[in-house]
């Protein structure tokens, strides 16, 4: 394998061959993999309003014959869990490969009164928030590309298994989460209606009733892998101050004497330009899984009451993203912050979390067996070995987290990111199916089933699963 995968010394539970590729590509339909990644994608689905686009996964899943249930925290944002396999004889045994996706697709909140402070008003018309389309050969539309286009992949992949006849031995879940995304409550923005990422696949893995041995996130990864997975934290720095009478207002000859708080922000938002820098430099993490290259910035600034005015404010709360590789903890970056704050002599700022999602990564030796399979299946369909995914990939929050976070090995990969292909979504729906039954096999050997690849390699360091 390439990047270093070579190295890692497993081979996937079972083989797969030539002759699944041919079996398996003659059931993907390009027309119907297109079709079905622009009817999920133009249906609108921002965080918070998953409920159409889920029914439309659960009725798809429930005419392919995937029995698919609704596990949720909320009803209005359901998971979507379909299964297929799962009938092997002890005998033969398989493991069980999970695929998730998010239905939450980026978007401006669509509140005008929110919106108005932080987009333009050619950003806010642009029709790619919540609109796809087929044109000179690509896919356009931010959905198709995070991430109903992947999500399309793999319940495509698995429909193929089936119209190809193959019965897998291990159990296969198809699974389509709310708020991947975002939001995260904040301030009085708060309760379930803005939690994200707790009510999707975290939820799930806790209570809908799958025991998956191995797990993938269907994200566009440029065909690429990783295991690695970067976390969040949002500080919120509240810059206190005095509120003078306008009238009563001694000019002061710095802005760093002024009592309103608002003049300090120049002098903190410099210290945390400088910080953010030594921060990313401090914090790149090299693995056999992914680069992690962690950054941060400033998300918001709010202070006064614009309708209230006459004495300046009191408080100033900004509002700082950093980003956490698999090693970090959020109290070492507390620390690092308040000691900027005491460096630069900035006064009163009192810093606490007000978000903390820790990053996570699979353990190397753990997640080797996917790899292999993930790479045969790409050998088979692209004709090249699978290769590390870009920084990128590894530098940002992906559900692969939520199961490493819960010792399930797991890999985010998929399709082109930008600007997808027709052949793009077929190639990684074969690359999905073919990944399928090599970590699940084939479910007896009266149907042609693969000898576990630990038989044919009496040397397998992982045994004879």
């Amino acid at each position: 394998m390439a990047d270093g995968f070579s190295q890692m010394g497993a081979s996937a539970p079972y083989q797969v061959t030539e002759a699944d590729r041919v079996a398996i590509a003659a059931a993907i339909s390009q027309d119907e993999i297109v079709e079905l990644a622009l009817t999920l994608g133009n249906i609108p689905a921002p965080s918070g309003k998953e409920l159409e686009v889920a029914n439309y996964v659960y009725d798809w899943m429930a005419r392919e014959g995937f029995s698919p249930r609704k596990v949720w925290a909320t009803p209005e944002r359901p998971n979507i869990i379909g299964t297929y396999g799962g009938k092997g004889p002890n005998t033969v045994g398989g493991k069980n490969l999970l695929f998730t996706a998010h239905l939450d697709t980026e978007a401006p909140t669509w509140n005008p009164d929110l919106d108005a402070y932080k987009y333009s008003p050619e950003t806010l018309a642009n029709p790619e928030w919540e609109k796809c389309w087929l044109e000179d050969g690509k896919l356009y539309g931010y959905p198709i590309a995070n991430d109903r286009g992947p999500m399309s992949c793999f319940m495509i992949a698995a429909k193929a298994l089936k119209t190809a006849g193959y019965e897998l031995a291990g159990k296969l879940y198809l699974t389509a989460c709310p708020g991947e995304i975002g939001p995260e409550p904040i301030e009085e923005h708060r309760g379930i209606a803005y939690m994200g990422k707790d009510i999707g696949a975290h939820y799930l893995f806790h209570h809908g009733g799958v025991a998956p041995d191995y797990a993938i996130a269907a994200e566009g990864c440029d065909f690429g892998l990783t295991w690695v997975g970067c976390g969040y934290a949002v500080f919120r720095f509240q810059v206190w101050g005095d509120g003078v009478f306008t009238p009563l207002l001694d000019h002061p000859e710095a802005s760093a004497q002024h009592p309103n708080p608002i003049y300090k922000i120049g002098k903190l938002t410099d210290a945390i330009h400088a910080w953010s820098g030594e921060w990313e430099r401090a914090s790149q993490y090299v693995s056999p899984g992914g680069v992690a290259n962690p950054k941060s910035q400033i998300a918001a600034i709010r202070g006064g009451i614009p309708f209230a005015f006459g004495a300046g404010t009191e408080l100033v709360n900004l509002y700082l993203e950093v980003g956490l590789n698999p090693k970090q903890r959020v109290a070492d970056i507390q620390h690092s912050l308040e000691a900027m704050v005491r460096d630069n002599g900035l006064g009163r700022i009192d810093i606490e979390p007000v978000v903390v999602r820790h990053g996570f990564e699979a353990d190397a030796r753990e997640v080797a067996p996917l790899v292999a399979a993930v790479d045969d299946a790409t050998k088979l369909s692209l004709g090249h070995p699978v290769a590390l995914a870009n920084p990128v990939y590894s530098s940002m929050w992906r559900d692969h987290n939520v199961f490493n976070m819960h010792r399930i090995p797991a890999i985010t990969t998929g399709f082109r990111r930008w600007r997808p292909t027709p052949q793009d979504l077929v190639d990684s729906a074969l690359v999905y199916a073919l990944t399928a039954l090599a970590v699940c096999g084939r479910a007896s050997p009266a149907e042609g089933a693969k000898r576990p690849a630990s038989a044919v390699y009496p040397d397998n360091p992982f045994g004879n699963d």
